[in-house]
């Protein structure tokens, strides 16, 4: 790991000019990844009634919260159990623990943007050919949050590929909060 700090490491627009070449290639591979999916899987069976579509909905949240936030959980746990930082008050945590608590409270606030956009999509899907894209949805936003996990122990600019599950949350629910108001 490097330690080296250099004076330019917490200028803004040093780190726009690392951060935003990584986005804009993240972003069409995020995008092809998402049409392949919403199109290559084959429909979801029995999805012609709202609950059954709001219930996939909410089985695909468990999925994405077990994988990507509890995952988050036991890494800062196990390390808990197996260093000093035991106590959280100790102020023990090595630079890992650090990164992993970020990741854990980042995602805590991107599901907060994630669950309702992907519920309300499933709302508005017609049947399980269109349930392809919860699916979808859900697939690219852990993808994207293991991305952004890995670039973070990486260096803090890496993270910036998996930020596009965010911009993808967004757009989810922009578009959800869109067809509520028409």
């Amino acid at each position: 790991m490097n330690t080296e700090r250099d004076d330019t490491a917490n200028d803004p627009r040093v780190f726009r000019r690392q951060v935003l070449p990584l986005m804009a290639l993240a972003a069409p591979l995020t995008i092809a990844v998402w049409l392949a999916l919403c199109h290559l899987l084959s429909p979801v069976p029995g999805m012609e009634n709202p609950a059954d579509r709001m219930v996939f909905a909410f089985k695909c949240c468990c999925v994405a919260v077990l994988l990507c936030f509890v995952t988050g959980v036991e890494a800062v746990a196990h390390e808990r159990l197996t260093t000093p930082a035991f106590d959280p008050l100790a102020g023990c945590e090595s630079h890992r623990m650090k990164i992993n608590l970020r990741y854990l409270q980042n995602t805590l606030e991107q599901l907060v943007v994630f669950v309702p956009g992907l519920l309300g999509l499933s709302w508005y899907c017609a049947d399980g050919s269109a349930m392809r894209a919860v699916l979808a949805t859900t697939v690219v936003w852990m993808i994207a949050r293991a991305v952004f996990w890995i670039g973070y122990h990486r260096a803090p600019r890496f993270r910036a590929p998996g930020l596009v599950g965010m911009v993808q949350s967004l757009i989810v629910l922009v578009y959800v909060c869109g067809k509520f108001g028409y």
